[in-house]
């Protein structure tokens, strides 16, 4: 676990494996990320590494600002379009894949994110709770 993330993170549907490429919803300049790895994903036979909401990955720039672009930097998924069931029974969805680049110590890069974060991110990150507009 991350020195910044706080709580436990409830069991959710896997969205993004390794070689996913997603959305960058912040102001670092950077317009997509590829999933290179998950933090904290153990290995098994034929199955891929993969990601949810509110899980840090490490991710390279694909499009973007030329000194972001080719550099392997941690991010945090915050969006995803794969439907998830919530405790109270309600499923939820996004309309895109889409993450934060953060630092090793989960402080984001950038000062703003745009469009909605999943309430089970925010709840772990505060940093991006505090830097989000909507928390769904």
């Amino acid at each position: 676990m991350s020195k910044a993330q706080q709580g436990t993170k409830f069991r959710m549907t896997l969205a993004l494996p390794v070689g996913a490429v997603m959305n960058c919803a912040d102001n670092s300049g950077a317009k997509n990320l590829y999933v290179i790895a998950v933090h904290g994903i153990g290995a098994r036979l034929n199955r891929l590494p993969a990601a949810a909401a509110g899980d840090m990955v490490v991710a390279s720039v694909k499009k973007g600002k030329p000194e972001l672009r080719k550099k392997v930097m941690p991010a945090v998924v915050i969006r995803q379009r794969k439907p998830w069931r919530r405790r109270d029974g309600v499923f939820l969805y996004f309309e895109d894949n889409a993450g934060v680049i953060v630092n090793p110590k989960g402080e984001m890069k950038g000062s703003a994110i745009t469009g909605p974060v999943a309430k089970e991110c925010a709840d772990l990150w505060p940093r991006i709770a505090s830097n989000s507009s909507v928390v769904v």
